[in-house]
């Protein structure tokens, strides 16, 4: 039943003083930090469409399933990467959940385990959300909250021509199993906000190429990738050579696989060279972050690619995009 589910699902969550009322009542009342803005953020996966589930998908079913486990966590993390690409430090989140009504208590727990693990990972509490029951697939939703000072939030509309173009890591082939193992970079934004000037912002999670157009059309100028410079995931390599059907090479797992949740920076080029310059540990004790300019914003609208040789060219924005009528 939803009433003992939910009870016990109460009893685990930890105290925090951000929550003047905390979960269980008709709402939550946060405490918001005193002289910050609140940034809230959401956003809602699908069992099918954003995860295969674990018991639920065939032996050879690609992308890798997940076990439920992985799915709560990811339901977070993918909305704590949205705050990092604000440099918006995490602070709350609610949590919305459509079970199946056969198995739904087991897998209830198993998803708030996950939850639990990734919401104290990046000290964020968890301040309520709702449960319902029905006949259709998992369908989780996470919204969350965050705080900024005033003025202090990356935009993707700021970016400027002349500014470098700089991803935290490299990219691509991320449905091997990234996709369930997500690290969104908030230690790592919030430690650049503190060091460097960031004109503009935008995380990974359609394509490379994609999510960079989207950042350029917002802040209505163009931009140049380097092809040659873009930082290959050894998983894009992998399956380039799996033979899928769609036969794209390594770069062009980069650039639009999608679901790799680093960010692009858009920043002024001698403070660029300087955060690649810069040893990751430095920064951020314990990051996988491995920064790397990529190109350029231009004047010129559109998004363009540098080959190896020098020639420039129109690059599509390739990635995933929802489709419906």
């Amino acid at each position: 039943m939803e009433s003992d589910f939910v009870s016990w699902l109460l009893r685990s969550l930890p105290q925090d003083q951000r929550l003047e009322v905390p979960a269980g009542d008709d709402a939550a009342v946060l405490r918001p930090p005193a002289t910050r803005r609140t940034v809230v953020t959401v956003d809602l996966l699908t069992e099918g469409v954003d995860f295969l589930l674990t018991g639920n998908a065939g032996a050879a079913a690609f992308p890798p399933p997940a076990s439920p486990w992985q799915v709560g966590y990811k339901a977070v993390a993918v909305n704590l990467s949205d705050l990092a690409a604000m440099a918006a430090r995490p602070e709350a989140i609610v949590v919305a959940v459509a079970l199946p009504r056969q198995g739904g208590r087991q897998l209830g727990e198993e998803i708030a385990a996950g939850v639990a693990a990734c919401a104290t990972e990046f000290s964020v509490t968890q301040a309520g959300g709702d449960t319902n029951a029905w006949d259709g697939p998992l369908v989780l939703s996470v919204t969350a909250l965050g705080s900024v000072a005033p003025q202090q939030a990356w935009r993707r509309d700021a970016a400027r021509p002349g500014d470098a173009l700089v991803v935290t890591g490299p990219v691509g082939g991320s449905l091997l199993g990234r996709h369930l193992a997500v690290t969104p970079r908030c230690r790592e934004a919030l430690a650049i906000a503190a060091g460097f000037p960031v004109h503009a912002a935008i995380d990974v999670s359609d394509g490379l190429a994609l999510d960079v157009s989207r950042l350029l059309a917002a802040s209505g100028v163009g931009g140049v990738l380097d092809l040659a410079a873009i930082p290959i995931h050894a998983d894009a390599v992998r399956l380039s050579t799996l033979g899928p059907e769609d036969g794209r090479d390594p770069l062009g797992h980069a650039l639009g696989d999608g679901e790799d949740f680093e960010l692009v920076l858009a920043m002024p080029p001698a403070a660029a060279a300087e955060l690649v310059a810069c040893p990751p540990e430095q920064l951020v004790a314990g990051t996988t972050m491995q920064p790397t300019i990529i190109g350029k914003v231009t004047a010129t609208s559109g998004l363009q690619g540098r080959q190896p040789d020098g020639s420039v060219g129109p690059l599509a924005p390739k990635g995933f995009d929802h489709v419906f009528d």
